[in-house]
């Protein structure tokens, strides 16, 4: 069966029959990128990687199952920008508690949450469940797993709807993807060292940071730098779900006992 790991294209007669160790949700958000890229940039293509590391788990022998991608995500500082969509953390926090809740249930006890959003900030939230559920919870940004490569694949350095972020979207969605409207995404810096220097922390204002909400310049971007990056991401990442599949859940996990 096609797809048979993605839950909103199953049938109750396929999960009735099969047993699930490991779930995958992904999390998304809707809001501008650039002049070049579609609002939808961050679920599209948290939901094509979570499809591409659970087709390589699946080939490995891992029990997995890929819950729908949540389209929304904390975008609180790009809302002056037209149609950014926004969920307060608080609410993403019980949206997620409710999908955790709802997995234990189920008796799926192993979840990673896919996280594709840099505005989407999961450490409270980890604090929070941790002891209150059975289910062994990991967060992963997928975009970090693979930045030993990114200096080897992207020759431009950026942040958002840059030349890393528009190579994958023209993997991902290439019809949606208008490089010809791409600018170079300078951006402006604050006025304080401290902050530029990145050592004092601030929301940026993404509508002052920015010139278009691009940052980076997009232009080098290619589909073959965004297969690439995904592929080698997808793999390291099927590595993992195959061998939380495989481990039992027991008095220690996840760590080695003590000897």
């Amino acid at each position: 069966m096609a797809e048979e790991w993605r839950l909103q294209k199953i049938s109750y007669k396929v999960t009735q029959a099969k047993k699930y160790e490991v779930a995958i949700l992904p999390v998304g958000s809707t809001e501008p990128h650039g002049l070049h890229l579609p609002h939808g940039s961050d679920f599209f293509i948290v939901g094509y990687v979570a499809d591409r590391i659970c087709a390589s788990a699946i080939k490995q022998g891992a029990k997995v199952i890929l819950l729908p991608t949540i389209p929304y995500g904390v975008n609180t500082n790009t809302l002056k920008c037209p149609l950014a969509i926004s969920l307060r953390p608080s609410t993403l926090q019980e949206l997620i508690f409710d999908v955790i809740d709802s997995l234990e249930h189920h008796g799926i006890l192993k979840l990673i949450i896919l996280n594709g959003h840099g505005g989407n900030e999961f450490g409270s939230l980890m604090r929070e469940i941790y002891g209150r559920t059975k289910v062994f919870v990991a967060t992963v940004d997928w975009w970090k797993v693979g930045g030993d490569m990114m200096e080897k694949i992207f020759t431009e350095k950026g942040d958002h709807a840059d030349e890393f972020e528009t190579s994958v979207n023209l993997e991902v969605c290439p019809e949606l993807v208008h490089l010809e409207d791409a600018r170079d995404g300078r951006v402006n810096p604050t006025r304080f060292e401290a902050i530029n220097k990145g050592w004092a922390k601030i929301v940026r204002a993404w509508e002052l940071l920015t010139q278009d909400t691009g940052y980076g310049d997009p232009r080098k971007a290619t589909k073959e730098k965004g297969k690439q990056i995904v592929e080698i991401v997808a793999q390291r990442i099927a590595k993992f779900v195959k061998e939380l599949s495989d481990t039992s859940i027991d008095a220690t996990f996840p760590f080695f006992p003590q000897t």
